[in-house]
């Protein structure tokens, strides 16, 4: 078997962040200083608090499969632009950046998406193999930790509900903020448990498919394609949805968020 050349060469603005992720950075920026001071709409602020935020964790899970496929053999990344942050230039932004955002506005759960396109052709080792799939859901462990640093610490306030009744503990001065950061942990842990999940097509498969048989991982890849449908049918069709929401709940409990990711998405849906 013969294989297409690598590129060598890595494009001079390779890693140079593109100016799309710059501007959803500074919608992050703004809308968060919006959302602190109470300026105009704060639902409006959260929405796009929460939105912009996700946008930007969607952009970091997938520069981190990219970035290691580029050190661990695949220089053809760099060529793709995937190294830029730029999520237009995922081989699916409907599926990648549209639906998930979708879904984060209806639903509340950080899905993931299909994205960067690594050539594992060039990836010599199966711990690499593995390691490039697990890089996005790592990514949003990082991410979530840093979303809960202020709730563990005791600088955010708490939000517990007794009797149907909202108790906040500690200053509730800019709560809404509070709110939609503990959404984003909120999103960022959800979006960890379902990439770890081991189904066709999501990184939880991706992280077991170079331990495989060649005939398994045929078979594997077969299914990939409807991976996304199958974990839609588990997640609202059985049990399996609720035992993912009572472990999500206890991770986010455990962070210090409370019951301020309710609030948050609660709050972002302005149009309510």
């Amino acid at each position: 078997m013969t294989y297409e050349p690598v590129s060598t060469r890595t494009p001079r603005n390779a890693f140079i962040p593109s100016p799309v992720f710059v501007g959803i950075v500074a919608i992050f920026a703004v809308s968060g200083w919006m959302a602190w001071t109470g300026f105009g709409n704060v639902r409006v602020d959260v929405f796009l608090f929460v939105v912009s935020g996700w946008l930007i964790s969607l952009c970091l899970h997938e520069y981190a499969h990219a970035v290691i496929g580029y050190f661990s053999g695949d220089r053809s990344v760099a060529d793709r632009g995937y190294l830029r942050l730029n999520p237009l230039k995922y081989t699916s932004p409907l599926l990648s950046i549209v639906l998930p955002v979708v879904v984060v506005i209806l639903g509340g759960i950080g899905l993931p998406g299909g994205a960067v396109w690594v050539d594992h052709r060039y990836i010599r080792s199966r711990v690499k193999d593995s390691l490039i799939s697990a890089a996005g859901p790592l990514t949003n462990v990082v991410l979530a930790l840093l979303c809960a640093v202020p709730f563990l610490i005791g600088a955010a306030p708490t939000l517990e509900v007794f009797g149907g009744q909202a108790v906040v503990g500690g200053a509730s001065e800019h709560l809404e903020f509070w709110a939609a950061l503990a959404t984003l942990g909120f999103l960022q842990v959800t979006a960890t448990l379902l990439n770890l999940l081991p189904i066709p097509g999501l990184d939880g498969g991706g992280i077991l498919t170079p331990w495989m048989s060649p005939a398994y991982q045929r078979a594997w890849n077969l299914f990939a394609p409807y991976g996304f449908i199958l974990l839609f049918l588990l997640l609202w069709q059985t049990k399996v949805g609720e035992y993912f929401y009572d472990v999500v709940f206890w991770i986010t409990d455990r962070l210090g968020l409370s019951e301020l990711p309710r609030l948050g998405l609660e709050l972002m849906r302005f149009w309510n």
